[in-house]
């Protein structure tokens, strides 16, 4: 039996939800011809130049700080990580790399079902490689969006603009930034929480702890509250069925 290699470039890898996903995921399901192992790579042509001689190397997921960074070496990438601009997921057909971003399957399976009619405007916390992704997603659905920032850019507005005003206009909050990810778990987001209500849907890519400050405070004032569990199962799903297709 011929072993199939896939696994998580990054670095550094301190905690890996996608290691311990897939080995359970193998266990459960009897796959016996797969491991997932973690790339902790330092040196990205490093990594790219061992890859090339591995025939067991099927494909393999990317994070912080190679999400960009590797495109350049990709044989070619999906549409939706074009647009997006970032990958997270690679698969090796014939020492070709072909690259994807499942944050966008992960996010719109995970934020639909939580969403009605009255949901057409979204706030997105954040402007970075996730947030991309949510962006496409509002976008497909044609909800219009605005991007927060902590600094001024063209066309997005900083947290000093968020007035309790703004905040009844858009009943969907999405952080995609790191604030509130444990160890720090007392950092949240800067908004005026007051302003929200039962007719809001507020979502946080992070997903240690299960309930960050962020929801906390969101769950208070009534709001349905999704942390980024699902997501990250879901993207990993994705993944899978991508290598295996």
């Amino acid at each position: 039996m011929n072993m199939r290699t896939f696994g998580l470039l990054g670095y550094p890898l301190s905690h890996s939800f996608s290691k311990t996903y897939f080995r359970e995921k193998f266990d459960r399901e009897q796959i016996t011809d797969a491991e997932y192992v973690n790339f902790e790579e330092a040196d990205l042509h490093m990594f790219l130049s061992k890859a090339s001689k591995r025939e067991d190397l099927k494909g393999f997921n990317v994070t912080i700080p190679y999400k960009e960074g590797i495109l350049p070496f990709l044989d070619s990438i999906s549409d939706e990580a074009s647009w997006v601009g970032a990958i997270n997921t690679v698969k090796r057909v014939d020492n070709k790399l072909i690259g994807y971003n499942t944050d966008v399957i992960g996010f719109r399976e995970s934020i639909l079902p939580l969403l009605n009619s009255s949901h057409r405007k979204a706030l997105i916390l954040g402007t970075g490689g996730a947030s991309k992704a949510v962006k496409y997603v509002f976008d497909e659905q044609q909800i219009a969006s605005l991007f927060i920032s902590r600094h001024k850019e063209r066309g997005h507005l900083v947290y000093e603009q968020l007035t309790p005003e703004l905040l009844g206009n858009y009943t969907i909050i999405v952080n995609t930034t790191p604030l509130g990810t444990y160890p720090k778990e007392d950092e949240a987001p800067l908004i005026p929480y007051e302003a929200l209500s039962p007719d809001h849907v507020v979502f946080d890519l992070v997903y240690n702890p299960a309930k960050t400050k962020f929801l906390q405070a969101a769950e208070a004032q009534g709001a349905a509250i999704k942390n980024g569990y699902e997501m990250l199962e879901l993207q990993a799903e994705a993944s899978w069925a991508i290598w295996n297709e």
